[in-house]
């Protein structure tokens, strides 16, 4: 498994409506092909009224199993532009079917595309997208006159104390990107003029809210 990756917070779905048709993306986690699958299926029987349940889905460490469906859809305008949305956001390990109420109003092959493509990545972000990382626990100890510089120093970073300890002196914990760890402690090192003792824990895999990236939006 890769030490970093992206992938949606939980199953959901989001709704935009485009000259007077409406579309609705709902996305899943996958991790086979016989998953993803089974969710396209729910969903169509679920939305069996619809003009249109076009899907696409990544599966896999390095996108081994893809596939996209325009549904009837003009072919290329939906499907594939869905599957390219999972692309730019580098998801991993995701299904998502756009389900297309028809409005009376003909959107041309581009206006398709773009309505497929940003129905896909705002529900992603609609959702939430976290990253998957593999971060190791540090405990720092401190004196309490160096208690506010720390907070300081960590809440302008994304990696928040989780914990706070006080006895005779003030302990934090705080779980770090293992190919940041080091970093961080020659940073914490500095910061303290060396007081303060440093003292890594477990390592663990964790998935950590991702909002450094604003969703790319293709305008109609």
């Amino acid at each position: 498994m890769k030490n970093n990756y992206l992938t949606i917070a939980k199953t959901g779905e989001h709704e935009i409506e485009i000259k007077k048709s409406r579309f609705i993306c709902q996305m899943a986690r996958a991790t086979s092909e016989e998953g993803a699958a089974d969710f396209i299926a729910a969903i169509k029987k679920k939305q069996y009224k619809a003009t249109h349940n076009c899907s696409a889905y990544l599966i896999g460490e390095n996108n081994e199993h893809q596939r996209a469906n325009d549904d009837g859809e003009p072919s290329g305008t939906a499907g594939v532009p869905m599957l390219e949305s999972l692309k730019l956001m580098q998801l991993q390990n995701v299904v998502a079917v756009t389900t297309r109420y028809f409005g009376g109003i003909k959107l041309g092959a581009g206006g398709l595309i773009r309505a497929y493509s940003n129905s896909v990545t705002e529900a992603a972000h609609a959702i939430g997208i976290v990253r998957g990382v593999l971060q190791q626990a540090l405990r720092l100890t401190i004196d309490y006159n160096q208690v506010d510089p720390v907070q300081h120093f960590f809440s302008e970073r994304p990696f928040p104390i989780e914990k706070t300890d006080y006895g005779v002196q003030v302990t934090f914990t705080v779980h770090i990107d293992v190919t940041a760890i080091a970093d961080y402690e020659a940073a914490l090192t500095d910061l303290t003029n060396g007081r303060i003792t440093l003292a890594r824990g477990a390592e663990e895999f964790r998935e950590v809210p991702y909002t450094d990236k604003a969703a790319p939006r293709y305008e109609n």
